[in-house]
């Protein structure tokens, strides 16, 4: 599809990244203020250190931590569960067919 839409759009397109340019030469403090960046991490040790110094964040984040553990335990026990439901169809589909085949 070249038609005169199509290049109506790889010209836009084109002409949106020369005028981004010549704004990013001619003015960098605005394009460096428009550009979005990824936001500022706090310090990456400074959970770590209010759960060792808060005795009752503590708790709570053990608590939580705990309730994490247990819902992932029932999640992958009943991910187990079904896998093998569904294996056992499988091995009942198996012997129905391996049946039918020696009638």
């Amino acid at each position: 599809m070249s038609g005169p839409l199509a290049r109506l759009r790889v010209r836009l397109a084109l002409a949106l990244g020369a005028a981004e340019i010549r704004l990013r030469l001619r003015l960098p403090r605005l394009m460096y203020a428009l550009t979005r960046r990824p936001a500022s991490s706090t310090a990456p040790l400074a959970e770590l250190v209010r759960i060792e110094s808060d005795p009752a964040y503590r708790a709570l984040f053990i608590a939580g931590l705990d309730a994490a553990l247990e819902d992932r335990l029932a999640t992958r026990t009943a991910v187990v569960a079904e896998i093998e439901a569904a294996a056992e169809q499988l091995r009942d589909l198996v012997q129905r067919s391996d049946h039918g085949r020696a009638a």
